[in-house]
């Protein structure tokens, strides 16, 4: 336990270097989607979405993996708690929605991707949900339903929006 305080803030740190590639990489495919008659553009945007998933993305989100097991192998009191098991749940959607950019970086890089830019404008705001729900039951160590109703909400009315727009 002595170094416990240590390991969490470099899960914090691991955490904020993974978001920053799940909330930037969509931006990128907004502008490689709507761009793709460009064919200088899109030679830079699949170095730059490369990079940013190889060497930014995957490192910070085993960092932020193996330092969180390392935090419950530490205090496994943490698994008796209900806000520790919707944080979880939560990391699962949110690796998913990791792996996805992937996938959706391989086909842009491709050429064989069918979706909009305004597809990936809405995309991007998932992580972005599911970084205020960890958060808050981070920081709380509560769940709080009508919290996530009401984000949840929140967000899709943005989704929604987006999707709408001209």
């Amino acid at each position: 336990m002595e170094y416990y305080l240590y390991i969490k803030t470099f899960h914090v740190v691991a955490f904020l270097s993974w978001m920053a590639m799940l909330f930037y990489l969509p931006r990128l495919f907004v502008y490689h989607a709507e761009h793709k008659e460009n064919s200088d553009f899109c030679k830079v945007a699949k170095i730059q979405e490369e990079k940013l998933y190889k060497f930014i993305g995957l490192p910070a989100f085993w960092a932020t993996l193996i330092s969180g097991i390392a935090l419950l192998a530490l205090n496994p009191a943490l698994l008796k708690d209900g806000w520790i098991h919707v944080k979880l749940l939560v990391l699962v959607l949110l690796t998913a929605y990791s792996f996805s950019l992937d996938f959706y970086r391989k086909q842009l890089k491709e050429g064989t991707c069918k979706r909009s830019g305004k597809f990936f404008r809405a995309y991007n705001e998932l992580p972005t949900l599911f970084a205020i729900i960890i958060v808050t039951c981070a920081v709380t160590k509560e769940f709080y339903l009508v919290f996530t109703l009401c984000m949840t909400a929140l967000f899709a009315f943005i989704v929604f929006m987006i999707m709408r727009k001209k």
